[in-house]
């Protein structure tokens, strides 16, 4: 870490980047894609002194309060060990909502001057890059430091923060945070951020793949009550299980189970998960709720009527039962379920050294997940992309041309240049290029891959 983080080049930087200049050497890029959203889609105040008071939070799933109790538990215990280091432990909600704070009392009445303090707001909207609100936005742990922070009255504060998300819509729960006042974090701050939300994660992980067998309990026995075509999604829109007719519409392997969250197949269809999402969140608040809408299916050249049935356990939505042919129910509005593509991003942000890189979307060959990181084969080389999720990304461009050929890869279309049949009958992508990079094809992937491709 920098000796004084506070000062130097990245305080330069930061006045001239709220100056509205761009370029900012020096300034990591998970910042600088921060104080991008700060400064463009956030409008937030630089000069604000203080966080805003929280708004009142609505119901939330179950499992949400142990979460809560088990961040609550390792921020107290990290709390007595840092006791003496003038550290605020935080446990915040997915809105950035403190709910509780653990430090020794100089600290907190210090931290109550901004108020870093609980039911106040720190989310990136609310009051710019910081720990807690950043943490929503990212994955892995966000170690903001000094005048990294968007709002100047909080250059004096060193923090990280990470997320706990939910395993099946990969939605934020809360995060867990550690801030110091004018001293950097104790070194081994940012394992035990991760090491606490990996323990917290398992009942998490375990309860969704609870939740997983229970979606193909009632696929099948609703399997027996109707002939229409039929598939199961999870809260998130992917598919856990499809029979024959549902599997084509949806390009997906029919009659095959996904109970774990990891293996659950993503149909490309951004009008479909868009619908199960909304479906999802009304029938959490009426348990009798059925609805209904239309999208263009795979392989459909008129749009397909669904419609929308909900499955609880103990009370607890975890999916939906999708009849194709049915209209039952509510009809879902048009914004939400649209039976239109809608429109997506021209562009695509990516990273070269401490600048972001604006892509128009033909430049992209392919995008290739590794590790925590996503990477763009493009015209100007290997980039990093600012997106950390291969499956976002592939949500976003899935009416752009791009299509998820691999648990690893998605590509352009458009860029593919020859295909190769391997020995086992495997399908290998060849892009176009200077490389002539190769792209596997998974099998289960491989017949939404033949239908694009007309092989």
């Amino acid at each position: 870490m920098s000796a004084d983080p506070g000062g130097g080049s990245v305080l330069a930087a930061w006045e001239r980047f709220v100056q509205g200049e761009d370029h900012i050497p020096g300034v990591r890029p998970l910042v600088a894609i921060s104080w991008h959203r700060c400064r463009e889609q956030y409008r937030v105040d630089p000069h604000l002194t203080e966080a805003p008071v929280a708004l009142p939070e609505f119901g939330h799933a179950p499992e949400h309060d142990v979460v809560f109790a088990e961040l609550g538990f390792r921020a107290a215990s990290v709390a007595n060990e840092v006791g003496n280091l003038g550290c605020v432990v935080t446990v915040t909600d997915a809105a950035g909502r403190i709910l509780a704070e653990w430090g020794d009392q100089a600290t907190l009445a210090r931290a109550g001057g901004c108020n870093l303090a609980p039911w106040f707001c720190w989310s990136e909207c609310a009051v710019g890059t910081n720990g807690m609100g950043t943490a929503l936005e990212a994955h892995g742990p966000v170690p903001i430091r000094g005048a990294e922070h968007w709002c100047r009255a909080f250059h004096d504060w060193f923090s990280a923060g990470i997320a706990v998300r939910d395993v099946v819509t990969t939605e934020p729960i809360a995060v867990l945070n550690i801030c110091c006042w004018r001293s950097e974090l104790p070194a081994s701050a940012e394992s035990w951020l991760a090491k606490a939300v990996t323990m917290t994660q398992h009942p998490l992980k375990r309860r969704a793949r609870d939740s997983g067998a229970e979606l193909v309990a009632a696929y099948t026995q609703a399997r027996g009550r109707s002939g229409a075509a039929l598939a199961a999604l999870d809260t998130g829109g992917k598919v856990v299980i499809a029979d024959d007719m549902a599997s084509v519409l949806l390009g997906v392997p029919a009659c095959t189970p996904a109970v774990d969250p990891t293996l659950r197949w993503n149909p490309g269809l951004p009008e479909l998960i868009a619908a199960a999402r909304y479906a999802a969140g009304q029938a959490a608040h009426n348990p009798d709720w059925v609805g209904s809408t239309q999208i263009f299916a795979h392989l459909a050249d008129e749009p397909t009527s669904i419609s929308f049935r909900p499955v609880f356990s103990s009370g607890h939505l975890i999916g939906n039962l999708v009849s194709f042919g049915a209209s039952d129910g509510a009809q879902l509005p048009q914004a939400e379920g649209s039976a239109h593509p809608s429109v997506q991003p021209r562009r695509l942000i990516a990273i070269r050294g401490n600048r972001m890189v604006l892509l128009r979307l033909p430049e992209v060959s392919f995008a290739e997940s590794m590790g925590n990181d996503v990477w763009l084969s493009t015209e100007q080389g290997r980039l990093r992309a600012a997106s950390l999720s291969l499956d976002k990304l592939d949500n976003e461009l899935a009416d752009s041309g791009f299509l998820r050929v691999h648990r690893r890869y998605v590509v352009n279309l458009s860029r593919v240049r020859e295909i190769e049949r391997g020995l086992k009958g495997d399908l290998i992508l060849i892009m176009d290029g200077r490389v002539n990079d190769r792209v596997p094809v998974s099998r289960r992937n491989a017949p939404a891959v033949r239908r694009a491709l007309d092989i």
